[in-house]
């Protein structure tokens, strides 16, 4: 079956760096679009990045430009969101996601915190 498992997650100062991973499973990696979303406390998810299966194409929201940087390693069923210059409104539980065979897919989800 597939699974989603999300790492990487923690405290952080503003303007301080994380790096997410999410580990894939149960489907051919390789050939499915991966992405990232978010959920602060009380918001609704939202959307954070794609990335193709090829990783030729990437696409941000634009909260987000220019600060973060999705991923992938086909080798390591892992998709990755680089995080840079942390902002406290970046806090919220970090989510990986797949649309695999019509059904949607999710993490657990990782919590991120940018606070002083």
């Amino acid at each position: 079956q597939v699974q989603l498992v999300e790492s990487g997650g923690g405290l952080v100062q503003p303007g301080g760096s994380l790096r997410l991973s999410c580990l894939a499973s149960g489907f051919t990696f390789s050939r499915y679009a991966m992405s990232w979303y978010r959920q602060a406390p009380r918001m609704e998810r939202e959307f954070v990045a794609r990335v193709s299966s090829d990783g030729g194409s990437i696409l941000y929201t634009d909260s987000v430009k220019g600060r973060f940087t999705i991923s992938r390693d086909n080798a390591k069923n892992t998709v990755y969101l680089q995080m840079n210059s942390l902002k406290p409104e970046d806090t919220a539980v970090y989510f990986c996601f797949v649309l695999y065979s019509g059904d949607l897919y999710w993490g657990q989800g990782t919590q991120v915190t940018v606070s002083s």
